[in-house]
């Protein structure tokens, strides 16, 4: 007698409201979202952004992305141990340059890669651009070079120079460095 009068009375239905909605939009640590910090288990295996993800060939590099749209071609980089996705670039400007192409506001600069002789797109850990997560707040301490490339890409992740010359710049590459072997287009 008491459930049909909680039934006709509607709480039955708006607890099992509440509960679906809670649920629907309950928070998951499993991967995807997260905060714009770019922090490693904000999203992929090597964080948020496209640039540093690992591939096999270049066209696992920046999905959802139209192919041609960014300001080189995709690229991925078989002398970084798991493949590194990347695209070429003239300068600092091409990289982030298409809508959702970068996504955490962390600095990329365009380089040379070792004895490739190609510029590409990297996450820079260049003193003058590192600096706090975008939504960490007022105050937050900023991160040494390679506590900073763990911290925002992947924990395997470290600070080295790109190699390539005079035009060598400071990037977070996986630790180690590269293997043998070349860029991978498709």
């Amino acid at each position: 007698m008491k459930l049909a009068v909680v039934i006709r009375s509607g709480y039955v239905a708006s607890a099992l409201t509440a509960v679906a909605l809670a649920v629907a939009c309950g928070s998951s640590s499993s991967g995807g979202g997260g905060s714009s910090s770019g922090a490693v288990d904000d999203a992929g295996p090597r964080g948020g952004e496209q640039v540093g993800q690992s591939c096999k060939v270049a066209s696992e590099c920046y999905p959802g992305l139209e192919a041609g749209a960014l300001r080189g071609a995709a690229q991925c980089l078989s002398r970084v141990s798991g493949g590194y996705c990347t695209h070429l670039c003239t300068t600092d400007a091409d990289c982030c340059a298409v809508p959702g192409e970068c996504v955490t506001g962390f600095k990329q600069v365009c380089a040379p890669f070792e004895s490739t002789g190609q510029m590409m797109c990297f996450l820079s850990c260049e003193k003058e651009d590192l600096h706090a997560a975008p939504d960490a707040g007022a105050g937050a301490p900023v991160l040494d070079d390679s506590a900073y490339c763990q911290t925002y890409v992947a924990s395997d992740f470290g600070c080295r120079s790109t190699g390539g010359g005079k035009k060598n710049r400071k990037v977070c590459v996986p630790s180690g460095g590269g293997t043998s072997g070349d860029a991978a287009t498709d």
